[in-house]
């Protein structure tokens, strides 16, 4: 019985040992592994080129391939849509090479990670939040580069979608008669988004929910700061309508008096 038990034991042993040496990485020279890397890259294979890249750094972190393969592993990760992997390894990069020479492109496919994840304005916006901030960052500290025209577009695009989010809510609360904080949501995007596309949607509806108040003259004031800024807009021709003769006439007839600047919708009448 005592030899039974003892075989038990020795079997066991051989196996966690043969364990062990299977499970064990194998290590390989760095062209080896860039090269394994690469091809599973072209291969679509991003999961096992995030590991080879990874590999790389682990078995030759000295080496001048460990650098660039770990901008690779996030791009791999990027690819894979993997994005917080992805965003872990750049902040890293970061913060270990903050003057290497690629720094501005670990910024923008930082951005990216956030700007591919922007959802619906029926939903949260921190994504979308984060996307700007991201680019932001880049078109601050690295204007001349490469990337910062591609970034300055995206931002336009991402602080329109911020401002699609504001007027979403200040719709739902203009339809249900919180005109109160209608205005506040629509005063943002005035103040906030003025360049995008919806600032002259939210004059408009600035002059609706005035007028549910029964402030008419300052419902002329915004119409006539709508007018001023966008005479084409059919916000305006809105606006227009929703008045009466009198504020019309007020419109044309004050127009070298009146002050027609986005800033003077904050200004008191």
């Amino acid at each position: 019985m005592r030899q039974i038990l003892l075989g038990c034991v020795v079997c066991l042993v051989l196996a966690a040992c043969s364990s062990d040496k299977d499970g064990a990485q194998v290590e390989e020279s760095v062209e080896i592994l860039y090269g394994k890397a690469t091809a599973a890259m072209d291969a679509k294979q991003y999961a096992e080129a995030t590991k080879y890249f990874e590999e790389v750094e682990r078995q030759h972190p000295y080496s001048q391939w460990a650098t660039q393969a770990q901008v690779m592993s996030a791009y791999a990760s990027y690819l894979d849509q993997r994005y917080d992997e992805a965003i872990l390894a750049l902040d890293r990069f970061l913060e270990l090479h903050p003057g290497h020479k690629d720094v501005d492109y670990v910024y923008y496919l930082k951005a990216l990670c956030y700007y591919e994840q922007i959802s619906d304005v029926r939903r949260d916006q921190q994504m979308t939040q984060e996307a700007l901030e991201a680019l932001d960052a880049l078109i601050k500290l690295y204007p001349n580069s490469s990337y910062a025209r591609d970034a300055v577009l995206k931002r336009d695009l991402t602080m329109d979608h911020l401002a699609g989010k504001e007027m979403e809510i200040g719709r739902y609360y203009l339809n249900r008669g919180e005109v109160n904080a209608a205005i506040n949501r629509f005063q943002s995007v005035v103040k906030d988004y003025q360049t995008t596309s919806h600032a002259a949607e939210a004059l408009h509806r600035l002059v609706e929910a005035y007028l549910t108040l029964g402030l008419k003259d300052e419902a002329t004031r915004i119409a006539a700061v709508l007018g001023y800024n966008y005479p084409g807009s059919p916000w305006y021709k809105r606006s227009y309508d929703l008045l009466d003769d009198a504020s019309r006439q007020k419109i044309i007839s004050e127009r070298g008096i009146m002050d027609r600047t986005i800033d003077s919708v904050f200004k008191p009448d």
